[in-house]
């Protein structure tokens, strides 16, 4: 690759399976509001926001100052968890042979995540994945998803453009930010919104294993016509 080229991962429901600590500290910041915890299900639609937005739109009838009352509450739950003996957080399957075969392909690593740069340096460290990507977004960095601002952000650091880059990611909201910001998006099956979804969002194709990746991004990147 003459360029430079640059695929840009979310984390949570793409890297990670975070949903069970996710859906439990949400439940607990809930309960310290004496809310009846919410269903699986609606908690991971809103996974990929920028967390106080998220729990805006999960207690939509709440005060501002609710809202970053429960923002505070899930933190915490979130870090004790993190703390348990029996914290649980895999990375998806073939993971990391995805990585090191994009990088084979001579593409640099990034990520871009709702996460916080606590949180995200807290999952790198725990699967041995620091070092692995030349540049780490987060909410803490600016404006969330769907706003392009991390991926423009990573676009910069890497020195590659919006048609040698490519977005990996599991929900509506990575799909939104590639298209913001005129990037090629790849979704994948695993993660927490479904395949249809991505696909009407804008995604360029939806992978069912990781093993798929490589040469899809590569076929992407590949075709100068291809419509971003």
């Amino acid at each position: 690759m003459s360029q430079t080229h640059l695929a840009v991962f979310d984390c949570d429901g793409t890297l990670v399976d975070s949903q069970h600590n996710i859906v439990a500290a949400m439940a607990a910041a809930w309960r310290a509001h004496a809310l009846q915890p919410l269903p699986a299900a609606v908690v991971r639609r809103v996974v990929g926001l920028p967390l106080l937005e998220a729990v805006a739109s999960l207690h939509p009838m709440g005060s501002r100052e609710t809202h970053l009352t429960l923002t505070d509450n899930y933190k915490e739950a979130f870090h004790s968890l993190r703390q348990q003996p029996d914290h649980h957080e895999p990375l998806y399957p073939g993971t990391v042979e995805a990585l090191d075969a994009m990088k084979a392909a001579g593409y640099l690593l990034a990520v871009a995540t709702g996460k916080s740069r606590r949180g995200l340096d807290a999952t790198l460290s725990r699967h041995g994945l620091e070092g692995r990507f030349m540049t780490l977004k987060t909410a803490d960095d600016g404006p969330g998803k769907p706003h392009p601002h991390m991926l423009v952000e990573a676009m910069a650091e890497a020195g590659a453009g919006p048609g040698t880059t490519v977005m990996i990611g599991d929900t509506v909201f990575d799909i939104e930010m590639a298209r913001n910001a005129q990037v090629r998006s790849i979704g994948v099956s695993w993660g927490y919104h479904n395949p249809d979804e991505l696909r009407a969002a804008g995604a360029a194709g939806v992978i069912d294993e990781f093993g798929e990746l490589a040469a899809l991004a590569t076929t992407l990147l590949g075709d100068e016509n291809a419509t971003r």
